[in-house]
């Protein structure tokens, strides 16, 4: 066992009370889901042919909150990361309950962002390659966190659209901040980042194909929130240059699927906030994929990248003014690996394209091209 890990036996407390939590409440949340009427109907963008459940994102929550409270040492800026994740959460299960208009829900994910700067946790300095560490004045850095916060938060929220998909990569990304933060000597982080791993895994027992019940906004608002919030706490507060972009590269899968979202939406002057089947997942389904095999396959692309992450931050390629062959050529094996993985989903699911009419017209934008997409994805889950 690792002596950080040795000396804080809490990550692993907190995570499997997490994971106990989630597992035993779940069933209870989806029956009351049930009885408010808070399900997800069968509809064209939607692939579940069965009403399901949301706000299994209540469940997520306490799963969090509990081991939390018995596990980390609630100073300030842990008491601000707390209050934030249940203000994302109240605002995703008023979401759950009514649609919320879209500059509503914004205002509520703004509301929680500025919770965490306003308890000190807020990117206050950056360490650049050559420049060295460099001080931001509140007018930068809390603005900065702030949209970082909710950035992350609708990246999540983008991500949940495929059973299991967004729970098993918010866990792999959680599990990957823990180690990293713990490495860094920031416990509280390290400790939190592993209670949400533990609370993903637990959702993932009643989540996955065919799911019982959906995290909802709910869930994907806090899960969101909570990993923006401890990679600033944990990550980016550092004096380390290469640890300003493990979050980027640990986030890449959520980050890449917004990306060309928002971009294509962009292009075909759509609402950024409008629903469609333009997200990584759908492309895997049109491909033929299971959603089983879809989200598996978009987990192990996660991976990689946390690998990438991992050996970014612990292989030391150059120690005492000298190369390491071994420990370089595994550092460039699992940079390939994860580069390899990329370029293949990229080349799958066509995600750069020239010169091609189904880019200029994509199957989903019109109600044919929907209509198709569903039927195919509802005769997929009944096999």
């Amino acid at each position: 066992m690792p002596p950080e890990l040795r000396d804080n036996p809490e990550v692993l407390y907190g995570a499997a009370v997490a994971l106990l939590i989630v597992i035993l409440l779940t069933p209870a949340v989806g029956g009351m889901a049930r009885l408010l009427g808070v399900v997800d109907r069968p509809e064209r963008r939607r692939l579940n042919v069965n009403p399901i459940p949301r706000l299994g994102g209540i469940a997520i929550f306490f799963g969090i909150f509990v081991p939390a409270l018995a596990f980390l040492d609630l100073g300030r800026e842990t008491r601000g990361v707390l209050l934030g994740a249940a203000v994302a959460t109240v605002v995703g299960a008023i979401d759950d309950f009514r649609v919320l208009k879209p500059g509503r829900k914004l205002a509520g994910q703004v509301v929680a962002a500025a919770i965490p700067p306003f308890f000190g946790v807020w990117i206050d300095h950056f360490t650049f390659p050559f420049l060295g560490v460099v001080d931001l004045p509140a007018g930068v850095g809390v603005p900065l966190t702030m949209l970082w916060i909710v950035a992350v938060m609708n990246m999540v929220n983008f991500l949940d659209g495929l059973d299991g998909l967004a729970a098993g990569v918010c866990g792999i990304s959680a599990a990957t901040y823990a180690v990293l933060a713990l490495s860094l000597g920031k416990t509280d982080p390290a400790i939190l980042s592993a209670i949400v791993a533990g609370a993903c895994l637990g959702f993932l027992r009643h989540n996955f194909f065919p799911a019982r019940i959906f995290m909802g906004d709910s869930g994907a608002l806090a899960l969101g929130f909570l990993l923006a919030a401890v990679s600033v706490q944990g990550l980016l507060k550092t004096a380390s240059t290469i640890v300003l972009f493990l979050p980027l590269l640990v986030l890449a899968v959520p980050i890449l699927d917004t990306s060309f979202v928002v971009a294509r939406r962009l292009k075909h002057r759509e609402q950024i906030s409008a629903a469609d089947q333009a997200h990584l997942h759908f492309r895997f389904i049109r491909r033929g994929f299971s959603q089983r095999r879809a989200a598996a396959t978009m987990w192990a692309w996660c991976v990689t990248l946390a690998a990438a992450a991992l050996a970014t931050r612990f292989i030391p390629l150059r120690a005492g003014g000298e190369w390491h062959l071994w420990e370089t050529l595994v550092y460039v094996g699992i940079g390939i690996v994860a580069l390899g993985f990329s370029v293949y989903v990229i080349y799958l699911l066509e995600l750069v394209k020239l010169a091609n009419r189904r880019l200029r017209r994509p199957e989903g934008r019109t109600h044919e091209g929907r209509r198709r997409l569903s039927e195919g994805g509802a005769r997929r889950a009944r096999r």
